[in-house]
């Protein structure tokens, strides 16, 4: 069975991008292979790890759902609609050496995003047999914890920038892990893009206000937001980075 690290928090605050330098981290320390998933319907994931993306889920949704009615049919004579899709949930994930990426994507149009989030939960179902560690890059908010997308949970990071907005967010989504019973291991915080890697008192107070873990500290990196602006991938950080190097120092104090 798969060790789950989900990573939370709201909007904007870096967790895509410390997703992915935790899951190289885990990858150099030969803890693979490594399933990366990205669950958030603005999938970005496969750009912080510079790896190509062909199909989502939502895509292969939708490619089925257009089938019947496209004057080429897709769909193989004799093959089931429901087979077709499970066999093309194969091109969604994307193999690497050390780490794989699954892809949730999403509908086009209007409409919740049920559909692919069932979807996600099959395939992550299937899949965790596979993988030692599987890393969820999660969409801001709580949804694929609520709606019990995810099939366990060993550990939880929560991430926030240095706003009292954004650990109070961490704060309620730490209490919605308690109360849907998900019962990981540990549940711990990472400040990101803190000023000089350092915390101010009115950052502290509302930690300890949320009854937070704090796991560590990230500093602000004008390196990562030059990666960012030029399309660099993340992954490919310089090892004397002062994000690197908290990202290491954090996952290391994990019960991994």
């Amino acid at each position: 069975m798969a060790h789950v690290i989900a990573i939370a928090g709201k909007g904007g605050v870096g967790k895509t991008t410390l997703t992915g330098l935790i899951i190289q981290y885990l990858a150099e320390k030969g803890r693979g292979p490594i399933l990366a998933v990205d669950a958030d319907a603005n999938s970005n994931l496969n750009e912080v790890l510079g790896m190509e993306l062909e199909a989502t889920l939502g895509d292969i949704r939708e490619e089925v759902a257009r089938a019947e009615m496209s004057k080429e049919n897709p769909i193989p004579a004799g093959m089931t609609k429901a087979d077709y899709m499970e066999f093309k949930f194969d091109d969604a994930l994307i193999e690497n050496d050390d780490y794989d990426l699954l892809v949730m994507g999403r509908t086009q149009g209007k409409g919740c995003y049920c559909f692919v989030n069932g979807l996600l939960q099959a395939q992550l179902a299937k899949l965790q047999k596979n993988y030692p560690y599987i890393i969820v890059d999660n969409e801001a908010g709580m949804e694929h914890i609520s709606r019990g997308v995810l099939p366990s949970m060993q550990t939880a990071i929560l991430v926030s920038d240095c706003s009292r907005r954004g650990v109070q967010a961490v704060g309620r989504i730490a209490e919605l892990i308690k109360e849907c019973d998900m019962h990981p291991k540990q549940v711990g915080l990472i400040i990101n893009r803190a000023p000089g890697g350092v915390l101010n008192a009115g950052t502290k107070e509302e930690i300890e206000k949320q009854g937070l873990t704090l796991l560590g500290i990230v500093p602000q990196d004008e390196t990562v937001y030059d990666f960012d602006c030029d399309g660099t991938p993340i992954v490919k950080l310089p090892e004397d980075s002062p994000v690197r190097k908290a990202i290491r120092d954090i996952v290391d104090k994990l019960e991994l």
